[in-house]
């Protein structure tokens, strides 16, 4: 049967302000799931709180997102940190979340890692072993949301830790499924009806084609909408009135 439903997930709270938090809220109406900072590459205490408190409000599967603490460079710069402390300042990270979630009476669902420290991760067997085993060891009942077909994938499996799949809507792939490098050209894809068309390949199953002009198959448990582009809003209203016409939920 043709698959009639996907998860939407999208990265908030990465503002500074209430103002940015609001900019966040009006996003939270076209998707199922999001994945909130945690003070690390951006966030705050101001943040955290309200974008717990409006993601409950939309009743939308909340997650942390935790990444290299560099919010110079917003976390999408590689660190050359020993493991066993970046080990900890993710494990911190999380807990910040969750101690807030508590607050809020709000239950986490995954843990979503951010920017350089996710790539790096899915470069690194070793570094995704050893950060899906502390999730695995503290955090049990949080699922990794993580990209399909790579290495934290693979981790997550060997132990039997839940994972969910994640495809993106607006980036081109290489031949081996993994993510085309940002700097490389055509990598991001700018044109929604490209962007709809790859999404609607991730969910059905059907064939797209990587950046090199490769067919692929594979398919995704959730679809990442970046929210810090700045149509974001207006790209997510697009794709919910797509999907819909496409006999397609969004859940998670």
């Amino acid at each position: 049967m043709a698959r009639t439903f996907i998860d939407i997930n999208c990265d908030l709270g990465e503002g500074k302000s209430a103002e940015d938090c609001a900019r966040d809220a009006r996003i939270m109406p076209f998707i199922s799931r999001c994945s909130i900072a945690c003070g690390g590459h951006a966030g705050n205490a101001e943040t955290i709180d309200l974008s717990l408190q409006n993601a409950k409000r939309h009743r939308l599967a909340i997650g942390a997102h935790p990444g290299y603490t560099d919010p110079e460079n917003f976390g999408r710069k590689s660190l050359a940190i020993d493991t066993s402390d970046l080990l900890k300042s993710v494990f911190d990270q999380i807990e910040v979340l969750q101690r807030a979630a508590d607050r809020h009476a709000v239950e986490l669902s995954h843990v979503k890692l951010h920017g350089a420290l996710y790539n790096d991760a899915e470069a690194d067997s070793e570094l995704a072993d050893a950060l899906v085993r502390m999730i695995h060891s503290e955090f049990p009942q949080l699922r990794i949301l993580g990209l399909a077909n790579a290495a934290v994938e693979a981790s997550a499996r060997c132990i039997g830790h839940p994972f969910l799949r994640e495809g993106f809507m607006d980036r081109r792939y290489l031949n081996d499924h993994q993510l085309a490098p940002r700097n490389r050209p055509g990598a991001v894809i700018a044109e929604f009806s490209l962007c709809l068309q790859q999404t609607l390949s991730l969910i059905r199953g059907n064939e797209f084609y990587s950046i090199d002009h490769q067919p692929l198959t594979f398919t995704t448990d959730s679809i990442c909408l970046h929210g810090d582009n700045p149509h974001a809003e207006t790209i997510a209203r697009d794709l919910q009135r797509a999907l819909r016409h496409a006999s397609i939920e969004i859940r998670s």
